[in-house]
């Protein structure tokens, strides 16, 4: 089974408006709530392609009990710990061609608080091959937090999936003991990491970027070049991934998405090639469809016969 862990989970409001109008009324009927969270996407795009998972992490109030509701309405199982603070709202408002988001900070908590999720979170040591970690820290939190949950992992010889940035990202790296399995910044998060200005076309850069001490015992290193696909490097090899032009629809979500065919396919224990190209597929399907982290299964062999994964170090096509 897959855990897919999210410190800070919120319900996701999107507001389509034909105009926005500032410092005045504002009348919406088209109004879509889920439950939000990249780890929750990551958990929804997991549970549509028919493998196990299971969404954890800190749940409170009146919008924790709507994050569990519509959990349970879509089939995915949960566990979250319990707390008396109330989760947050994340609101996009789209308007003509535009998203302005209002993204509430949500609880703060302490000591006590993180040493209950450790403890929480032992229990899925149990019954997960695979633990997918995704997004902020709630505030209170620091990146100690996630290294205590990778060196936990790595004692059951777990793998572990992080999809963060910043400097969360920066000090989990700097601690060797809690080296992730495979981690995912994009390529502005990369840039911001090593204070590079590499762009998309760049793979000698990338190349380069990509082999920096930063990264030194990471077993996947996975790039998102959005349209361009990715640039991934495994173990010691580099890797091209090119994906087909589609209608895109809603790429919110996508980067989520791909963390979640990276868990099915490593669960699995797929070929390289085939969990690269099982990643981009799904990244590809979310972007198709107007529900964030939201995949169509029946697509899917459409998408995987359309990526393309390129070996760098010898030029050719896998």
């Amino acid at each position: 089974m897959i855990v897919s862990v999210t410190m800070n989970p919120s319900v996701d409001i999107s507001y389509k408006l034909e105009e926005f109008r500032l410092n005045d009324v504002n009348r919406v009927s088209n109004i879509i709530k889920t439950a939000g969270g990249k780890g929750l996407n990551v958990a929804r795009v997991i549970h549509l392609l028919n493998t196990p998972v299971i969404a954890t992490g800190i749940l409170g109030g009146t919008l924790g009990a709507y994050i569990e509701n519509q959990l349970d309405q879509d089939g995915i199982e949960h566990d979250f710990l319990k707390t008396n603070q109330e989760s947050r709202n994340c609101i996009a408002i789209l308007h003509a061609g535009n998203q302005t988001e209002i993204l509430e900070e949500g609880p703060h908590f302490s000591n006590k608080e993180k040493s209950e999720f450790l403890a929480h979170f032992r229990k899925f040591l149990k019954k997960g091959n695979i633990i997918s970690i995704s997004g902020s820290l709630p505030r209170g939190f620091d990146a100690s937090l996630y290294v205590e949950v990778i060196i936990l992992a790595h004692q059951k010889k777990i793998p572990v999936l992080l999809d963060c940035s910043g400097t969360i990202l920066e000090q989990v790296l700097q601690v060797k003991e809690a080296t992730p399995y495979l981690i995912k910044p994009n390529i502005d998060e990369l840039n911001q990491l090593l204070n590079l200005n590499v762009n998309t076309e760049d793979l000698e850069g990338l190349k380069i970027a990509l082999s920096h001490d930063l990264f030194e015992g990471i077993e996947w290193v996975v790039v998102s070049l959005g349209s361009k696909g990715s640039f991934i490097k495994y173990r010691h090899e580099y890797f091209q991934v090119k994906i087909p032009i589609v209608q895109v629809v809603n790429p919110v979500g996508s980067g989520d998405s791909v963390v979640a065919g990276l868990a099915i396919a490593i669960q699995e224990k797929k070929s390289p090639e085939e969990i690269m190209k099982t990643a981009m597929t799904t990244g590809v399907l979310n972007a198709m469809e107007t529900q964030t982290g939201f995949v169509d299964k029946g697509k899917f062999e459409l998408i995987y016969q359309q990526i393309e994964v390129i070996k760098l170090n010898e030029e050719k096509e896998l």
